[in-house]
């Protein structure tokens, strides 16, 4: 296996969200290599993102949504880059979707690797309350969005907070 190195100018920071009754950051530390494809997203922007934006070696604060409290839970790292979404080429998936096929893939994951755990839960409600976040995706009104982009300068105050 060759190692591939990232220069720090080449790295984006990126907010993934999760069910954690679905698939929480516990559940990527146990995954064979912690690692796993980040599949299911059936929003167009969001796929667009990973499909165009990501890169191998880019951070991700690891969300768990629809829980309480919602929140950044800790830290992966994308390790390949955007590639069809499989999930939505088998009819048995719930993530099904009949348009997508092989030679003309809708859909897109990435895969990504378990970093580490945060020491706590930095709850939504808290990350509002700090001024210096108020420009995050995350934080807009009406933004439900699965994965948003965070700024480098975002990306460490939030690590901060831990």
């Amino acid at each position: 296996m060759v190692a591939l190195v990232v220069s720090e100018v080449d790295v984006n920071f990126w907010l993934m969200k999760s069910e954690p009754d679905t698939f929480g950051i516990d559940d990527l530390e146990k995954k064979p290599g912690q690692t796993e494809h980040w599949d299911g997203v059936r929003n167009y922007q969001a796929r667009n993102m990973m499909r165009d934006q990501m890169r191998v070696g880019d951070q991700v604060f690891f969300y768990h949504s629809n829980c309480k409290p919602p929140g950044i839970v800790g830290v992966a790292e994308v390790v390949r880059e955007g590639y069809p979404d499989f999930t939505a080429q088998n009819p048995d998936s719930k993530y099904y979707d009949p348009k997508s096929t092989p030679d003309n893939p809708i859909w897109y994951m990435v895969d990504v690797r378990y970093v580490r755990k945060f020491k706590r839960v930095i709850s939504l409600d808290e990350l509002k309350q700090y001024p210096q976040l108020q420009e995050m995706p995350l934080l807009r009104r009406g933004n439900r969005l699965s994965i948003n982009p965070v700024s480098k300068q975002s990306w460490e105050f939030i690590l901060s907070l831990e």
